[in-house]
């Protein structure tokens, strides 16, 4: 099987890339990605040079990239590249309108060209907002409370539309709060665990008794995988993890890996529109097979760990000094 991975240079991206090439010796991916500053070609400098593997650096707003990959017909697309961070759309929504719709417009369109036989739209448990009790099915109705959100929730309708005008074969999937290895550290996790390293202080929101449910990226790649190749066409699936935790809990998790107390914890004002609990019930997908494989609490120390052990990977990151270096390398790619 041929794929065309967007986004693949991201956290999840990554991961899944290397998920499919370890599982399936067969597939052959081809990544697409822009390379802003979450997208990292030092996540996949094992498989780079891998036969099967190939790197385009290109914007999913780009009509004539998008139609050049997209008329070698891959056997399917999985689509994950987008604006995605929840502060930064706050300062400045105009780029996740124009990445996460716009881009995903442009991907429906040389998909309906060339009649490409699955499309996968990865997405998030945000865009149906937040309940007090219970968890969301995909029936649940989408209810964003933000822009990131709310881009994702265009994108998700936008593919349904697609879908029921023009019979294209889509799916989606939508997962709850990812974390790992390569995540870029301005989410909780790696950037709690990351400022500890360095003895800085972790901002705490608010309370901090917003609750997630936390997802190890491998398990979501696992989901995305058994979407692609049993998902029903015109279905969305949710991936959640089961493992509902308040923001509190989990910086206390990772005080305590890291040999730190309370006296690191810096609260501050909470974020605007900030939802309070998110909760996805993920049985749909169960149906088809899928169960979580990982120990929450023994993959939350190895991710721990991982940032312990790769401080090459991810101190540059926060310095800021890997966008000069991507800039100047891959510039003309």
């Amino acid at each position: 099987m041929n794929l065309l991975v967007t986004g693949g240079a991201g956290f999840i991206g990554s991961n899944f890339i290397r998920h499919i090439l370890n599982k399936y010796p067969g597939y052959k991916i081809i990544n697409l990605d822009k390379l802003t500053y979450r997208g990292n070609l030092d996540n996949l400098r094992d498989i780079e040079n891998d036969p099967r593997y190939g790197f385009v650096k290109g914007d999913v707003c780009d009509k004539k990239v998008v139609d050049q990959l997209v008329s070698k017909r891959p056997d399917a697309i999985i689509h994950m590249a987008a604006e995605t961070h929840v502060d930064r759309s706050i300062m400045d929504s105009k780029i996740f309108i124009e990445t996460d719709i716009i881009g995903t417009q442009t991907l429906l369109e040389a998909v309906k060209k060339y009649s490409i036989s699955r499309y996968i739209q990865i997405s998030t448990d945000e865009v149906y907002g937040s309940i007090d009790q219970g968890s969301f099915t995909e029936e649940s109705h989408i209810q964003p409370n933000n822009p990131y959100s709310s881009a994702k929730a265009g994108a998700d309708l936008v593919v349904r539309a697609y879908h029921q005008t023009y019979d294209l074969p889509i799916l989606i999937t939508r997962s709850s709060n990812n974390f790992g290895p390569y995540q870029y550290p301005e989410t909780i996790i790696p950037l709690f665990a990351t400022n500890l390293l360095e003895d800085k202080k972790i901002p705490v929101y608010g309370d901090g008794q917003q609750v997630r449910d936390w997802l190890y990226v491998l398990d979501n790649c696992e989901g995305i995988d058994r979407v692609l190749h049993y998902g029903q066409i015109g279905e969305v699936y949710n991936i959640g993890g089961s493992n509902e935790r308040t923001n509190l809990e989990i910086t206390n998790i990772i005080l305590e890996h890291l040999n730190k107390d309370e006296n690191s914890i810096e609260y501050v004002d909470d974020r605007l529109g900030h939802d309070r609990r998110y909760s996805i019930d993920s049985s749909k997908l169960q149906n088809l097979g899928w169960q979580p494989k990982y120990n929450f609490e023994d993959a939350m120390f190895n991710t721990i760990q991982w940032y312990r052990e790769n401080g090459s990977w991810w101190k540059h990151l926060k310095s800021g000094e890997y966008l000069k270096y991507y800039k100047k390398q891959y510039s003309n790619r």
